[in-house]
């Protein structure tokens, strides 16, 4: 999100593509707004890029960008032409990369959503375009869209209902593109709280049965029909589904991101993202703990939070989740909420999946791995303590991992 990189240096992005390269992530997609500060933002990153194989593409934004005039079209058109020929811009069968987020009701002067967007991207006078966007259409819509070479599947990332992530949703999707390109998302999280004040946006999808891992495990096992893995998302602090460090300018969401660090899911994907490339899990050459859950249980009162529970509350179970990684032997893990604990055991090598109701007065979360009796890896958060007290309604996850 550049939009939440105002006060970022070239030595920012420096770190933020350093740390993204070596955890196995290929590129950044730029999600750009139509603050005219963000143009150097993306030039930065860009030059910070240079020198690495790391690789860029833009996103438009297309809920803040106006499109609904032909001179609008030149703002999108200039940021494709100024980097087209960039060692690290993103290409697919040697096109420019672009995407979006929305874009369904662009024009662009013309009368027509397709024609709107042909004329922006595909004139004579542009470069080649691969353009995958994720316009919110009915699929049924996308054999006529003919300036699709492919689409992104923003929604298909979360449970949106009372009902787990599976891949039918993406399938339903490349039956209507007939052979075209697909980006398909993956995302550990989503919950924002915004009151009518400001966004007025307060809502969460459930991340529960260790979604980020379930999603992932999905497009591994569809990976011939998947183009892309789009990580939803770095940086987004607003929606919580950020995997990056917690830096730049937050979008006013310090209430509930502050303290709610998400690395250890940067950590986690490494294994998955591995097993995409590859079409092969890799072998687990250490033993490590990932731990993850909400702090308050869902129907807790927060009497003094004006904003209020957020609507899809009801969809999520309070469990302390919890991957796993093991390099075999004689295992068995403990996890620890306050008093209350359980053990499981555990047989051969390789990624694991518990989880454990967190019931009872609540406390400090914990788990160790223990192998022949003895304690190899024991993780105790400082901060991760679940309680049954809330001082507002503050749905994020709480993210701990060993070394």
């Amino acid at each position: 999100m550049v939009g939440n990189t105002y006060p970022y240096q070239l030595d920012d992005w420096r770190k933020d593509i350093n740390l993204a390269l070596v955890h196995g992530i290929d590129g950044f997609a730029l999600n750009i707004g139509s603050d005219d500060w963000q143009e150097a933002r993306v030039a930065d990153a860009y030059k910070a890029a240079q020198g690495t194989k790391f690789q860029l593409f833009i996103s438009f934004d297309m809920a803040v960008i106006p499109c609904g005039l032909r001179a609008d079209a030149e703002r999108i058109r200039k940021y494709i032409t100024d980097y087209q020929s960039h060692p690290n811009q993103m290409k697919f069968n040697g096109s420019i990369v672009a995407s979006t987020f929305a874009g369904e009701s662009c024009r662009f002067g013309t009368n027509d959503l397709n024609q709107g967007w042909l004329e922006t991207l595909k004139s004579a006078d542009m470069p080649p375009v691969w353009f995958i966007p994720s316009l919110f259409v009915d699929p049924s819509e996308f054999p006529r869209l003919t300036v699709m070479d492919g689409y992104f599947s923003w929604n298909a990332g979360w449970p949106t209902t009372n009902q787990e992530v599976t891949f039918e949703t993406d399938k339903r999707l490349l039956d209507q593109l007939g052979g075209r390109g697909y980006m398909a998302p993956c995302s550990p999280w989503f919950f924002t709280h915004y009151g009518p004040e400001t966004y007025n946006k307060n809502f969460m999808y459930s991340g529960d049965n260790w979604l980020f891992a379930e999603r992932w495990e999905h497009l591994i096992a569809n990976r011939a029909h998947v183009d892309m893995v789009e990580v939803l998302t770095w940086n987004d602090y607003g929606e919580s589904h950020y995997i990056g460090p917690i830096e730049g300018a937050q979008p006013m969401s310090e209430a509930w991101v502050n303290g709610f660090d998400h690395q250890g899911w940067l950590d986690l994907q490494q294994y998955y993202i591995s097993a995409f490339k590859s079409g092969v899990y890799p072998s687990v050459l250490r033993d490590r703990i990932f731990l993850w859950a909400r702090l308050y249980p869902a129907d807790a009162d927060a009497p003094q939070d004006g904003i209020g529970r957020p609507s899809g509350w009801q969809y999520t179970e309070d469990f302390l989740w919890a991957m796993i990684f093991s390099t075999g032997g004689n295992v068995s893990v403990t996890l620890r909420c306050g008093d209350y604990a359980e053990t499981a055991e555990l047989s051969g090598t390789g990624a694991f999946k518990l989880r454990m109701p967190l019931t009872g007065p609540g406390g400090q979360v914990s788990a160790t791995l223990w192998r022949d009796g003895a304690g190899v890896v024991d993780l105790i958060p400082a901060g991760f303590v679940f309680s049954r007290y809330p001082t507002s309604y503050n749905f994020n996850a709480f993210v701990a991992s060993s070394r």
